[in-house]
């Protein structure tokens, strides 16, 4: 394949000559916008439409169900969010030239955190935790809850095992059980379920001006314990940042307590299992790096420094 095609798991060829048709065929007053393929995805392959506008088109079995997801919820959040995310604009639907629905979305500018960086450690981390405040608010009756992330990280021992056991630095192996066996130790999340993104990492942050200017990705959204969120204070923020993020996203906000009196408080309970959290992501990030690393299908190789650069900030840092 070249840098402008891609496939799906059926093994369907994806082109920007096929992303022109499908406009042309449903959406004709954006067929002639330019068409360029953006790097990166996982479910979905996103190809960028003019300037504010991209395609997403899934690309795996689950990955259709995630638009919906996204085209039912993100216009509901999307308004009371403090940073920019992709909002759904336009339905694709099956037809003879693609089996599967895709979504055009508004496009959210900047560099995806896996391919630069964070200089400005004080203001990511004030921005991160507005947007996190704005977004961990009640969830109403009918949010999604996730068949595969969500769970206490009692619940989650046996994939920590297996990434722990594929890719754990031995510099740092015993140091990482002993976060982990802290967080399965930590009474679990007793508030209501709120709003949490699910699958904050830094190819889902995109970074202007050396600070975080926009998340995307929102296809991993449920509702549940804050904690999965909270791990991005790790995760996503450069050394050193974790405690100002945990300060700004703890301050007693007067309009998010007019707004919404159950907005999630990060506890010390709370706060060791996102440390705990971290540190499976990141050997999740290492493990999908090494993949990369070896040309094995789904690997990325920015994400492995990512991974490990996770792991030495949670091991460095008391929260």
């Amino acid at each position: 394949m070249t840098d402008t095609e891609t496939e799906t798991e059926a093994g369907a060829e994806i082109t920007a000559e096929l992303v022109r048709d499908l406009l042309r065929e449903q959406h004709p007053d954006l067929a002639g916008l330019a068409v360029r393929e953006v790097a990166g995805g996982w479910d979905n392959q996103q190809w960028r439409v003019g300037d504010e506008l991209a395609v997403r088109m899934p690309r795996t079995a689950r990955a259709p169900d995630l638009q919906r997801k996204e085209r039912r919820w993100l216009p509901v959040l999307a308004p009371r969010l403090p940073l920019p995310v992709p909002n759904p604009v336009r339905t694709g639907e099956p037809s003879a030239l693609f089996p599967k629905p895709w979504t055009v979305m508004t496009w959210v500018p900047g560099e995806p955190l896996d391919r630069t960086s964070i200089s400005r450690g004080d203001h990511a981390a004030e921005a991160l935790a507005g947007f996190l405040r704005a977004l961990h608010v009640e969830a109403p009756a009918g949010a999604p809850i996730s068949s595969d992330r969500g769970a206490h990280p009692s619940g989650c021992t046996d994939s920590f095992d297996d990434f722990f056991e594929a890719v754990a630095p031995g510099d740092i192996a015993d140091a990482i059980r002993a976060v982990w066996a802290d967080a399965v130790a930590a009474p679990a999340w007793e508030g209501p379920p709120v709003w949490v993104h699910g699958d904050l990492h830094p190819a889902n942050v995109v970074v202007s001006d050396g600070t975080l200017s926009g998340v995307i990705d929102f296809g991993d959204m449920f509702a549940g314990d804050p904690a999965w969120d909270l791990a991005a204070a790790w995760v996503i923020l450069p050394a050193g940042a974790a405690s100002r993020f945990f300060d700004a996203y703890a301050r007693a906000d007067d309009a998010y307590a007019r707004a919404d009196d159950a907005y999630a408080r990060a506890d010390e309970g709370t706060i060791r299992r996102a440390r705990g959290l971290a540190v499976l992501k990141g050997l999740v990030l290492m493990l999908v790096g090494r993949n990369g690393d070896q040309g094995l299908p789904g690997g990325k190789p920015t994400w492995g420094p990512a991974g490990r650069a996770a792991l030495d900030r949670v091991l460095g840092s008391a929260r």
